[in-house]
């Protein structure tokens, strides 16, 4: 009976220890499962807000280019009419007309400086904008025509001092408008639908009198500016390069709980969408009510879920609104999470199994295996790596990688012998340490402008080896990691010293050859001396008053200084002649701008130079030479020319006449715009004389 008790407790003994064995390691496997699965929840959840955030950080930087964007341009038209504000001759006039216009025996008087206000506000007008495009086509036949656009200047007693053609009346809302406005005050109106049912909004500054500045300023009027919005706002929306489909970018205005969007519907047509503010989850309502916050779970005019952000404006009342549909920005991160979710847990199922394997059978083997397979994989990509380095070593550029600390992952030959030690020893090395903190400044400040920007950035430098100066051009590419992250930047480098140099000895030698040729001319024609060089300054100015390309603006320049070359051809009684011409010899000067092409023809300049000088005595109405060129089809740089050259000549002194004051020919040149002249081009050399200090650089 002991014996068989004995027995019975060794055996209940060695099965405790047996379900020892198996509780044990079934618990630790269950609590791997457990951290497991709270781990796959967590690193999903991380990624899930990296990846929104990574939108909230790309949205962001699209809101403030659009809001930058349509802010500046809100800016820019006060400051259009803040520059015509500022104008001494529309101050004078215009306070000498509300002093005057009472007097019936200085009508005339009053009437010329009335004519005088209106060509500048035509000439302003065109150049700003403020008229309705040639293609405006009409407003509906049971609506009164009126004025659409233009600019009014408006004296304090409310009456019009003068107006642009196409202004539209001064009375009704536009009055009580201009009425309802604090003195002294630049104002914007509030977006609205014209008789035309276009987007139209006023602008408007205050107008002092002359010689008053600061608090002592004697307001006398505003200048009011109005204007169909539609064309130069709303493109401004478009985010160039955007590549997502779904993104937008809208203005709306929040008032009176209502929601106005002011930017085009589905069918093109502005301010057609009005919505209750408390719609619930409404995108526009919250970007109005938080700007600079951002949501992923609001919903815009459509029901559509979508990523939101929102800026706010200072000088009316909207808001810039951004949005991208959610299943766009998100909805393939969110089935890749799930996805993800699925493998994780399932990797953790398979931890699990292996974990029982090992447990149960050991894995000497599979370790082996591993083993052999991971040898393979490090063979393979150390042969990658070699063929990388012998390419890159074959090539006569720098060519390295820095991660985002700035620490060499790779370097070909080039670059180390540029860097002066191996290639071996750089790897890992911080770039400051290897090329010193100036020489490294360069590549660090580039590289981060590429992983910020995320695209390629450009960089031409000049640097100063024992004594020579030596050009390079290098390329920023970032790189993306496993997890498509730029974590890394590809530098390029090559040296184009010869190229450059040979560029810019080519560009002295075409400018000494410009210099001599017109010294030659201007030996030649006592009466025309430095004429040349005067129509290149003038037509340079307003190249750049234009805003024109450096190719266009230095063609300008090139063939003003070379306007007269052909003068060479003329005797010289003819040019030193003080007396009445010939009709021959008339057209002998007349026709030396079609001789100074003639004689450069050959001659390869890196702008139209020779066609400018061909089509330098076109009018734009169509009757100059050659006949019937006319319009826009006569190149920029011509239009230009023929403007200062017209301007130069009237302001020099000639053998039968004296030179005309700058006032003077200005009011010629305006007689001649839309008829010789191109009224764009006149309007820029206005602007160049009176704002940019071009009376005093001419006299």
């Amino acid at each position: 009976m002991a014996d068989s008790t004995t027995t019975a407790a060794l055996i209940e003994e060695k099965k405790a220890r047996f379900d020892l064995r198996i509780i044990f390691p079934a618990i630790i496997l269950l609590l791997v499962a457990i951290i497991g699965v709270v781990a796959v929840n967590y690193f999903v959840a991380q990624e899930r807000e990296r990846e929104e955030t990574q939108w909230q950080l790309r949205m962001g930087v699209v809101a403030d280019s659009r809001f930058s964007d349509v802010d500046r341009w809100l800016n820019r038209q006060l400051d259009e009419l803040g520059g015509l504000a500022k104008n001494e001759s529309v101050q004078i006039y215009t306070d000498q007309i509300s002093e005057l216009s009472g007097d019936p025996s200085v009508a005339e008087e009053v009437e010329a400086l009335r004519d005088y206000l209106r060509n500048l506000l035509t000439v302003t007008a065109d150049r700003t904008g403020f008229t309705l495009p040639e293609s405006a086509g009409s407003v509906p036949a049971n609506v009164a025509e009126t004025g659409a656009a233009g600019l009014l200047i408006i004296d304090n007693d409310g009456n019009v001092v003068a107006a642009s053609p196409g202004a539209p009346p001064y009375s009704g809302e536009l009055a009580a408008f201009v009425a309802g406005q604090t003195r002294g005050q630049r104002v914007i109106g509030d977006m609205t639908l014209n008789a035309r049912g276009n987007p139209s909004m006023a602008f408007l500054v205050p107008l002092v009198a002359a010689q008053s500045e600061g608090a002592q300023a004697e307001q006398i009027g505003v200048i009011l500016g109005i204007k169909e919005v539609a064309s130069e706002l709303f493109p401004l929306l478009r985010q160039p390069g955007e590549a997502s489909a779904s993104a937008k970018a809208i203005l709306v205005r929040a008032k009176d709980d209502k929601i106005t969007y002011l930017s085009p519907d589905e069918n093109g047509k502005p301010m057609a969408i009005e919505l209750d503010a408390s719609t619930p989850d409404l995108d526009t309502a919250f970007a109005a009510a938080k700007p600079g916050a951002f949501a992923t779970d609001r919903r815009n005019a459509a029901g559509t879920r979508v990523l939101v952000t929102g800026r706010s404006f200072n000088l009316v009342p909207w808001s810039l609104v951004y949005t991208i549909d959610y299943d766009e920005a998100l909805g393939a991160a969110e089935a890749r999470f799930r996805n993800l979710t699925i493998y994780l847990l399932l990797a953790v199922a398979l931890v699990a199994v292996i974990i029982v394997a090992v447990w149960r059978h050991g894995s000497s083997r599979r370790a082996s295996e591993a083993a052999h397979q991971f040898q393979q994989m490090a063979s393979k990509f150390e042969s990658q790596k070699n063929l990388l380095q012998l390419v890159t070593d074959s090539q006569p550029t720098q060519i390295f990688i820095l991660d985002a600390q700035d620490r060499y992952r790779f370097a070909n030959s080039q670059a180390a012998k540029a860097a002066g030690i191996p290639t071996a020893e750089m790897i890992g090395k911080p770039i400051t340490n290897v090329l010193g903190p100036a020489a490294a400044k360069r590549y660090v400040t580039l590289n981060h402008e590429a992983l910020e920007l995320k695209h390629e950035v450009s960089n031409v430098a000049r640097t100063e080896e024992g004594g020579k100066v030596k050009v390079v051009q290098s390329e920023h590419i970032p790189l993306k990691d496993d997890a498509g992250h730029e974590q890394s930047v590809l530098t390029v480098e090559r040296d184009i010293t010869d190229v450059v140099t040979e560029r810019e000895r080519r560009a002295r030698t075409l400018n000494q050859l410009v210099e001599t040729l017109v010294d030659v001319v201007d030996k030649r024609d006592p009466f025309a001396a430095q004429h040349s060089s005067r129509v290149a300054k003038v037509a340079r100015a307003v190249a750049r008053e234009m805003a024109l390309t450096e190719v266009e603006i230095e063609t300008a320049n090139i063939a003003g200084n070379l306007l007269n070359l052909g003068k060479i051809l003329i005797p010289q009684d003819v040019l030193s002649k003080t007396g009445q011409l010939t009709d021959a010899e008339r057209d002998m000067i007349k026709n030396s701008i079609q001789t100074s092409a003639d004689l450069l023809q050959g001659i390869e300049f890196d702008g139209p130079v020779v066609l400018t000088l061909r089509q330098a005595q076109a009018n734009w109405d169509g009757s100059g030479q050659p006949p019937g060129l006319a319009g826009d089809d006569i190149i920029v740089t011509a239009r230009v020319i023929a403007v200062a050259n017209a301007f130069i000549g009237m302001t020099s002194e000639r053998a039968f006449r004296s030179a005309l004051s700058i006032d003077d020919a200005i009011e010629n040149l305006m007689k001649g715009s839309g008829k010789a002249f191109d009224r764009r081009v006149v309007a820029a050399l206005v602007n160049y004389l009176d704002n940019h200090g071009g009376r005093a650089e001419l006299i």
